[in-house]
């Protein structure tokens, strides 16, 4: 990787098969192809991504739980010449910050967020998330989950009347990988001509927790989390434009 890649050319610390080491390239590829690195701010959050800012070569802050979309709408409103994203787990995003994530939308903050679904909390042993799905084996469910519904975040923040995109994706297969990184390429497009509040959603495996091998884990996403999440595009007020 050259020394003006968005990515740094070190080794990840994520699992096997975790998702985030593909979600990291995504987002770093469609910075590069849009030559926008340098107006660049990305807030990590606490997670197993927690450490996301050793990874990519531009400005990156640290959020408390839950807090990135605050932080990153401070940043916006102080540098709107900045394009600023904020990086969120399941956990950290549709838990302890579901409030924070629902204001920065209904405010139509100029952010971008790249939510990472693995239906699980990673960090803390693979608990029972909002996202989790019925009959899913955590080590706080584990005879399955059994009561409540998974939380579609993306089918929340679409409903909104401010938010201008709101995409879901899979990182699974290599057609649903291009897909995602089309969602993420169109949010930062999006953000940097102004357009207001953009959401991307990816379906993500994490085989550690799930105790599934990598393959079987992105085969898990296929015959399972797509089935309650589907792919797609939610929201796109610029294609209705």
């Amino acid at each position: 990787m050259n020394a003006v890649s968005a990515l740094n050319d070190i080794p990840l610390c994520y699992c096997e098969g975790c998702g985030h080491r593909l979600m990291h390239r995504l987002l770093a590829e469609c910075i590069d192809d849009l030559g926008i690195r340098e107006r660049i701010v990305g807030i990590a959050p606490v997670g197993c991504a927690v450490f996301a800012y050793r990874y990519f070569n531009f400005d990156m802050l640290e959020a408390p739980h839950g807090r990135p979309p605050a932080a990153a709408a401070a940043i916006k409103r102080v540098r709107p010449g900045n394009i600023v994203f904020t990086y969120q787990g399941d956990g950290d995003l549709a838990a302890i910050g579901l409030s924070e994530i629902i204001h920065a939308a209904i405010r139509g903050e100029n952010i971008s967020v790249f939510f990472i679904n693995n239906a699980t909390f990673g960090m803390t042993g693979g608990q029972m998330a909002p996202t989790t799905l019925m009959g899913q084996v955590t080590t706080t469910t584990p005879g399955g989950r059994s009561d409540g519904a998974p939380l579609k975040v993306s089918e929340i923040i679409a409903s909104l009347e401010p938010p201008f995109y709101v995409a879901r994706g899979a990182l699974d297969t290599g057609s649903n990988v291009e897909s995602t990184k089309a969602y993420i390429h169109r949010a930062l497009s999006y953000q940097a001509s102004g357009k207001g509040f953009t959401f991307v959603e990816a379906l993500s495996a994490c085989p550690s927790d799930w105790h599934k091998s990598p393959a079987d884990a992105a085969r898990w996403i296929g015959s399972d989390m797509i089935k309650v999440f589907p792919p797609g595009v939610l929201l796109d007020r610029g294609e209705a434009a």
